[in-house]
């Protein structure tokens, strides 16, 4: 179809509710019932998320993406896309998708140390088969007593921009969380565009042997904005760099009605620009039955790198000279079909006034194989 250079006509959508009634085992009245209750995802929510339309010249690349994109969804259970019909040069499609189960409530009590807690929540994640996430939480611990909501749309209207608000109400403070976002969604994406707002107040508490040794409270104000650019897809590799600035204010004071012993850290203010560099390589395998149970998995295999650093300055308003890093690296070896080793580490930390701090560094690998048909 690419070499004939045939051109995408109609897209046909192919929707399957969370259950089949014509497979063994689903063809029950509990089942029947979820698929009446449930709202299957709405055509729009999964146009948006494809890389192509009508009148566009057929690229498989472009057909795989699409699908990885459908299925990095809670809401989904398997995607893929598909010809189903080539005629004058004209190629229509099938976009096949099946749901999840998505309303998920939960409960729960318990008791240790002389202390209760408790846990109330409610999630769904594909509000009225518009894509939309909605979480009202309660919690009930030894720390504090909060209620949270949390809303996050991936696909604002029929854009690319996400969108994510959260705030909780808690007995020793508040957090408020504001995210606008239009990341390299693709690996043809040219730009990309995000903003943070995040405030939070809370009490901190240090245990000794269980009991409460000390405390302090912390103001936190923390905001961001970044702009990212790219070439695109080159040869196999993306490039992208972006540039922002960081806005961290944290203050630390005694609890108010505190009866604890005050332990306090100093108080720290970093305002800094920032400089990213990110090299990623388009190599990716999909297959089933690796972490999840007869779905169809995407696995990154190839190169990724990335690289920041944001300098800290009195003159920008903050109250030191700091240098800001995360490097971050991860590799695939082998196929993921049959054997295959996952890499990952990062290294983040600061440099104030040449003495490190807060220096972390992680290292992850992964490695799977096929031994049979039903063997991993």
């Amino acid at each position: 179809l690419e070499a004939a250079g045939a051109i995408i006509g109609k897209i046909f959508y192919d929707k399957e509710n969370v259950f089949d009634p014509t497979r063994p085992g689903e063809n029950k009245s509990l089942f029947r019932l979820a698929n009446r209750l449930h709202i299957i995802t709405r055509d729009s929510v999964i146009r948006r998320q494809l890389l192509f339309e009508t009148g566009d010249i057929f690229s498989t690349r472009l057909l795989q993406e699409s699908e990885r994109l459908l299925r990095q969804n809670a809401y989904f259970y398997d995607a893929r896309i598909e010809p189903v019909r080539y005629e004058n040069g004209v190629v229509d499609l099938r976009v096949w998708t099946r749901d999840l189960w998505t309303l998920m409530p939960g409960f729960s009590v318990s008791r240790s140390g002389g202390e209760n807690r408790t846990r109330v929540t409610v999630s769904e994640k594909n509000l009225l088969g518009r894509g939309i996430t909605m979480r009202l939480n309660y919690i009930d611990n030894v720390d504090r007593e909060s209620t949270s909501v949390q809303y996050y749309d991936r696909n604002l209207g029929n854009t690319w921009i996400s969108l994510f608000a959260g705030y909780a109400d808690s007995s020793d403070g508040d957090t408020a969380d504001l995210r606008v976002i239009r990341p390299f969604y693709a690996l043809d994406t040219r730009w990309s565009a995000g903003a943070t707002l995040f405030d939070d107040t809370r009490e901190v508490s240090f245990y000794d042997v269980g009991d409460e040794a000390a405390e302090y409270a912390v103001d936190r104000d923390s905001h961001s904005f970044y702009y990212g650019w790219s070439a695109g897809l080159r040869d196999g590799w993306v490039r992208r760099w972006s540039a922002g600035v960081v806005y961290d204010d944290n203050r630390f004071s005694p609890a108010p009605g505190g009866t604890l012993p005050i332990l306090l850290p100093g108080d720290r203010k970093l305002v800094y620009p920032y400089l990213g560099f990110e090299l990623l390589e388009d190599r990716y395998e999909s297959t089933s039955n690796r972490d999840q149970m007869e779905r169809t998995e995407d696995f990154f295999m190839g190169t990724r790198l990335w690289a920041s650093v944001g300098y800290a300055s009195e003159d920008f308003g903050a109250d030191r000279e700091s240098v800001i890093y995360r490097f971050e690296a991860s590799r695939g070896f082998g196929s993921i079909r049959k054997k295959a080793l996952l890499l990952a580490s990062t290294l983040s930390g600061r440099f104030d006034g040449g003495d490190s701090s807060n220096q972390e560094v992680t290292l992850n690998a992964r490695y799977y194989n096929q031994v049979s048909d039903k063997r991993l």
